[in-house]
C-alpha cells in the first residue's frame, strides 16, 4: 500500500491498496475486524560476551536474551502493502522493512499495518520481532522451531532467530544458535534514550579498545559509550531513578535494570520499583507499568500503558516498566 508518508515498494502501484488515511479511518471506526492480529514482543539482552570473530569480520557472541512485554502489534489480511504507525516511528514502510523482507522470504503476500510500540534503534529488536511475527504467521514458529526456520530467520537479521523462538534463551554464533532456557518471570525498567547507536560502529570500537570484557555483564558497554558519550548521562539518569546499576541492552542505546522476580499473587514488587507503585498479579497496573496488567501465566503481552518521559541529552527518553513473557506470547 502506498501512503502519503510511505515510500513505494519496488513494483507496487497505488491501485494495490488504499491510502494510509483510509486504513487509519477503518481501524479507528471498526477496530481489528477482518484483520489477523499478531503480537511481536521485544527482546532484552540480559548479558552479552564477545567470544570470537569469524573470518568475514562478524563477531561471535554468547548472550542471554528474554522476550518482554513491550510489544508491537501487526494487523494482517489478504492484500498487498505496508503501513507503519505512527508515521514518525523512524521505520521505513518500503521493501527494506523487515516485515516486507520476511513476507518475501516465505513467498507470502498480505496487507500489513505495523503498530509500533518498540522504539526504533533502541537495541530491543523491534524490526526483528516484527519479522519473526510474520514468520510465525507463515507457519515457521510454534513449540519447536527447526534449523531450516532458524537459518531463514538468520538471513533476515541476527536477532530474528531469537525473536522467532522467544521466551528465554542462550544465543550464540552471530545469532543463529538459539538454545531455549527455562522461563523466569522477571521485572525490568528499560530506559530508551532519543539516541541511535550504530551497531557496526560499536563493534569496531570494541576492536579498537582491545576487546574489553564488560564489568557489568555486557562486553559492548565501554565501546558503545565511546561511540556515543551521551549514553553515560542516560545511564546515570536510570541509576538515579532506580537506585540500581544499569546495564546496556545489547549494543544500545537502551539501558535497563532488573527488579527481580515478578510478584506472586498479593506480593509487592521487588526493590527498584518506583515508590508508591505496587504491581501484583491479577490487579490493574500503575499507568507507567507497561504490560504488567497481564497476570502470571497469561500468554499475550498487553502494552497499552504509556511510558514515563525523562528529559536528557538529545531530548526526551522513555522509561518502560516491563516483565518477561514466555515463548508462547508471540504464538
Amino acid at each position: 500500500m502506498v501512503g502519503r508518508a510511505a515510500r513505494r515498494a519496488p513494483g507496487s502501484t497505488p491501485a494495490e491498496g488504499r491510502a494510509e488515511a483510509d486504513v487509519d479511518a477503518e481501524l479507528g471506526s471498526n477496530g481489528p475486524d477482518g484483520w489477523r492480529v499478531l503480537l511481536a514482543p521485544a527482546k532484552l539482552t540480559r548479558s552479552l560476551r564477545v567470544v570470537g570473530r569469524r573470518r568475514d569480520g562478524y563477531h561471535l557472541l554468547e548472550a542471554e536474551m528474554v522476550s518482554i512485554s513491550l510489544a508491537d502489534r501487526l494487523l494482517l489480511r489478504p492484500g498487498h502493502g505496508l503501513v507503519v504507525r505512527p508515521a514518525d516511528a523512524g521505520v521505513p514502510a518500503d521493501a527494506t522493512n523487515l516485515v516486507a523482507r520476511a513476507l518475501a522470504a516465505v513467498g507470502r503476500e498480505a496487507e500489513v499495518v505495523v503498530q509500533k510500540r518498540i522504539p526504533a534503534g533502541a537495541g530491543l529488536g523491534g524490526g526483528s520481532a516484527d519479522a519473526a511475527a510474520v514468520l510465525r504467521w507463515a507457519g515457521l514458529g510454534g513449540r519447536a522451531v527447526h534449523e531450516p526456520a532458524l537459518a531463514l530467520a538468520a538471513r533476515l537479521g541476527a536477532d530474528v532467530p531469537f525473536c522467532l523462538v522467544g521466551g528465554r534463551a542462550l544465543v550464540g554464533g552471530v545469532g543463529e544458535i538459539v538454545e531455549p532456557l527455562p522461563f523466569e518471570d522477571r521485572l525490568f525498567l528499560v530506559l530508551c534514550p532519543p539516541l541511535a547507536v550504530s551497531t557496526p560502529a560499536v563493534y569496531a570500537a570494541w576492536d579498537d579498545l582491545g576487546g574489553p570484557s564488560g564489568r557489568n555483564g555486557n562486553d559492548l558497554e565501554d565501546a558503545a559509550v565511546a561511540v556515543c558519550p551521551a549514553l553515560e548521562t542516560w545511564r546515570a539518569l536510570l541509576a538515579e531513578r532506580s537506585g540500581l546499576a544499569p546495564k546496556l541492552a545489547g549494543s544500545g542505546s537502551s539501558w535497563f535494570v532488573e527488579l527481580g522476580r515478578a510478584p506472586r499473587g498479593g506480593e509487592p514488587a521487588g526493590p527498584g520499583v518506583p515508590p508508591g507503585s505496587e504491581c501484583t498479579t491479577g490487579t490493574a497496573a500503575p499507568a507507567h507499568w507497561s504490560g504488567t496488567g497481564v497476570g502470571v501465566g497469561d500468554a499475550a503481552p498487553v502494552d497499552a500503558a504509556p511510558p514515563e518521559e525523562i528529559e536528557g541529552p538529545g531530548g526526551v527518553g522513555r522509561l518502560f516498566a516491563v516483565r518477561t513473557v514466555p515463548a508462547s506470547a508471540g504464538w
